[in-house]
């Protein structure tokens, strides 16, 4: 496809995407007049993300790109509560993707204030129409990875507190402490002198090579879990959420952007190579177990 028209196309089929989800999300929900209060929540999304791109393209910075991303998780969280009116589960739902937008977005515009800009964007800020997919993207992201909450929040079913709330909960919290934890002995090994150019291989990082994605992954399939009960017919569509994360942190962006920047700065280094052939690239296995394969292999 021609590069030029290849944003553009980008564009419409994230916006494409985005209307199939809200019909399938739609589907048994609440409506706001003849609205399904779902669709609301993918149109509130949307045109946050590009109102916000505006001044963002005029400044042709990324400062306001993560935390943009957070106030939407939470504006598409506020719109269901109110609309479609809310009940335990959904109370929930909503806290739990709060603590994690908040936490994510200050953590992600802090880094980007510290390193005064973001490598990702160094060439996407300059050219309108892959800076402009590259938001509708993130729009798109916001409805997906919520989605399953955001139907259960909607939706004309209101199923009561259960099992698989709790242990939704349970599996939220334990991806959002592995991803804040991963996090956390990142940042301070890079802030630590003599550290700069070196790769981190300790902690959770010692587990996984990259912990904060796996972490990621689980805390969205916890939410898919407490959504489960609350969802009827076409709704379920939007369990495609932790698949649709996965893919994204592993093939489009996150570790594969990440692995090829580590290839071009380590890939002669022999503690590099021997680390990656070690630790497993996503789900943490303990070193001692990791001993113990590589010598049976």
């Amino acid at each position: 496809m021609n590069a030029k028209i290849a944003p553009w196309a980008g564009t419409c089929a994230a916006v494409g995407m985005a209307a199939l989800l809200g019909v399938a999300g739609s589907y048994h929900g609440v409506r706001l007049g003849a609205t399904p209060v779902f669709a609301l929540c993918v149109g509130v999304a949307f045109a946050l993300g590009w109102i916000v791109f505006v001044p963002a393209w005029l400044l042709r910075s990324e400062r306001f790109y993560d935390l943009a991303g957070s106030a939407t998780f939470l504006a598409a969280a506020a719109v269901a509560l109110v609309a479609a009116g809310p009940d335990p589960r959904s109370w929930v739902i909503a806290a739990l993707v709060a603590v994690w937008a908040v936490r994510l977005g200050i953590f992600l515009s802090g880094r980007i204030r510290h390193d005064g800009f973001d490598r990702r964007f160094t060439a996407i800020k300059r050219d309108f129409p892959l800076f402009l997919m590259t938001w509708t993207l993130q729009s798109l992201w916001v409805c997906v990875a919520f989605g399953p909450g955001l139907a259960a929040m909607t939706s004309a079913t209101k199923a009561p507190p259960d099992a698989l709330l709790a242990g939704g909960a349970a599996l939220w919290a334990a991806g959002f402490a592995i991803e804040v934890a991963a996090d956390t002995q990142k940042r301070r090994f890079r802030s630590r002198d003599g550290n700069a150019g070196r790769f981190i291989r300790h902690g959770l990082w010692a587990w996984s090579q990259h912990p904060n994605y796996f972490g990621e992954i689980l805390l969205w399939t916890g939410i898919a879990l407490c959504a489960l009960p609350a969802l009827d017919g076409w709704q379920h569509a939007t369990l495609v959420s932790p698949v649709f994360v996965w893919l994204l942190l592993t093939r489009i962006s996150g570790v594969r952007m990440l692995d090829a920047t580590a290839r071009r700065r380590w890939g002669d280094d022999p503690e590099y190579l021997e680390y990656t052939a070690r630790t497993p690239r996503l789900i943490p296995v303990p070193p001692r177990m990791q001993s113990r394969s590589a010598a049976a292999r």
